[in-house]
């Protein structure tokens, strides 16, 4: 769930991007220019793209690493939990 968060996350980021670099243009400036402001809005939100793309590696490793511990349970048996014992939908009424 982390990881669809984190790349929502980043395809928000990459639309405000587009968007601002969009209207910073619409005045006749070119965000691919040198000055300041240009620089201030490339680098707008490199710290939540930053961030989200730590979390989503850290996601996707933890996922990785929990389908691997739950196959490996699986390749060992486990405990057998079943005692034998016939519950019926009466049962579980009472």
């Amino acid at each position: 769930m982390v990881a669809v968060v984190c790349i929502a996350l980043l395809v928000i980021i990459f639309l405000l991007d587009t968007f601002n670099a969009t209207v910073y243009s619409v005045g006749g400036n070119d965000i691919q220019d040198n000055s300041q402001e240009s620089r201030d809005i490339r680098g707008l939100y490199d710290g939540a793209r930053v961030g989200s793309i730590v979390f989503l590696v850290a996601a996707l490793l933890a996922a990785a690493v929990s389908g691997w511990v739950l196959y490996r349970g699986r390749k060992q048996g486990g405990a057998d939990t079943d005692s034998g014992e016939d519950v019926d939908f009466d049962d579980l009424g009472r």
